[in-house]
């Protein structure tokens, strides 16, 4: 595979070394009281703000050994450039609470010049967590913390570091210029729900080389925002593949231009590489500059997709139905509206006519209605023997069109590709 890196990183890589070489000031955690098997916040902080103080190029050292570590949060600016290099493995709380509600376990923002190296392990101990994680169907549950938040570094690096068993996802990127991983270790098993191995928003020049992403989520996602993301000699799997998106959801998203995946294999995974747009909404989020080369897929279950229909945990089936429903029926040709296999949640529903053509709706899938009738709102009075009101759960279809999509609505990315090409593809 080719492993050759873009100018400016290679430019950055020999700046960044030839500092360090010159004038490199060592601050050792251990100096500060860090102690393996006990909690390095309080040192690894302190070291921090001096290392950060300084006037010339500065090392935090993390040695071998294996170190507790609470929620930690590291910003600049900085004087100089600085490192943080860690050989030790650092443990994560294995409550969430103990974490008091912060969305990143650790954090670091607002530097340039940075680099967090070493061949340490940041690990987020997520097993209690993802048996309580209900923030998929539950949109009030509470904060779980991912692993790493890099916010609005610039011409930095991440090197060499394993990220393991986050609780949430493993690395959130926001308002990065210049950000390169490299090396990377990110893993959690499939059945961790949630786990997105690097997950990048509003950011401009990060590029992610020669790393490996297992987890039980996307191995690479992109927010908006996202413009000029290189990704290169990647391994994926298991996981959900490398996915743009979600999108649409939202008002006021940037869009996301030039993506770039070459020479990456992805095995093992439930999709390829993915577009993901949500249905039924008015806004506009355009993706552009495209460009997938050399991708290796073994056993995976949708090597290509384009998603316009994504809607996870049910939350929108009433009115995805609604939608498709609405565009089917105004076709001048036969048209059909179709649920796929799979199991849905639907309130009440009341898809009515005329239709300009024959329609077809085909359901493929179970759909459940709510188990208390008291949801669907009071629909339909009807009385029983003893000549008592109640309220009936039924679905209608109502009459007055010729026949019982042409496909769903809802179409809201606008989509370009340039020089799409897979090779060696296999799918199961």
């Amino acid at each position: 595979m080719d492993t050759k890196l873009s100018v400016p990183i290679f430019t950055l890589f020999l700046f960044l070394a030839s500092y360090v070489r010159a004038q490199t000031k060592v601050f050792d955690v251990t100096k500060y009281g860090a102690r393996p098997n006990t909690d390095i916040s309080n040192a690894l902080t302190n070291a921090w703000k001096d290392a950060c103080g300084s006037t010339t190029s500065s090392k935090v050292l993390v040695p071998k050994g294996t170190y507790m570590l609470n929620k930690l949060d590291l910003k600049g600016p900085c004087r100089a450039p600085i490192n943080i290099h860690v050989d030790g493995n650092i443990l994560a709380p294995k409550d969430p609470k103990l974490l008091n509600g912060v969305d990143q376990w650790v954090k670091f923002g607002y530097i340039n010049f940075f680099t967090l190296s070493g061949g340490g392990t940041f690990d987020g101990q997520g097993e209690m967590t993802w048996k309580q994680n209900d923030c998929g169907p539950n949109k009030n549950c509470h904060i779980i913390p991912m692993n790493f938040g890099f916010a609005f570094l610039s011409n930095s690096i991440i090197h060499g570091i394993t990220s393991k068993d986050s609780k949430y996802f493993h690395v959130n990127v926001l308002g990065c210029n210049n950000l390169t991983f490299i090396n990377m270790n990110i893993n959690a098993p499939a059945t961790s729900p949630n786990t997105d191995g690097i997950h990048i928003g509003r950011s401009t020049q990060v590029h992610i080389y020669n790393s490996n992403i297992g987890t039980g989520d996307d191995c690479i996602s992109l927010g908006d925002g996202s413009k000029q993301i290189h990704v290169q000699n990647v391994t994926c799997g298991p996981g959900h593949g490398i996915s743009v998106g979600s999108l649409g959801k939202y008002p006021n998203e940037e869009p996301i231009e030039g993506f770039v995946v070459k020479n990456c294999t992805l095995k093992n995974t439930d999709n390829g590489v993915r577009i993901k747009t949500w249905p039924g909404t008015p806004i506009i989020s355009s993706v552009s500059n495209m460009h997938f080369e050399d991708i290796i897929m073994v056993n995976v279950r949708n090597p290509i997709i384009i998603d316009q229909q994504y809607c996870p945990w049910n939350q929108c089936t009433k009115q995805a139905l609604t939608n498709a429903w609405k565009d089917a029926c105004r076709s001048t040709t036969s048209s059909k509206v179709v649920v796929p296999k799979g199991t849905y949640m639907l309130n009440k529903l009341d898809l009515k006519g005329p239709c300009k053509a024959p329609i077809n709706v085909q359901v493929d899938g179970n759909i459940l209605a709510p188990k208390d009738p008291k949801l669907l709102n009071g629909v339909d009075q009807s009385k029983n023997k003893d000549g008592k009101c109640y309220k009936s759960s039924n679905w209608r279809f109502s009459a007055n069109f010729h026949a019982l999509g042409a496909a769903a609505g809802g179409a809201i990315a606008i989509m370009e590709f340039s020089s799409l090409s897979l090779r060696a593809l296999e799918a199961s």
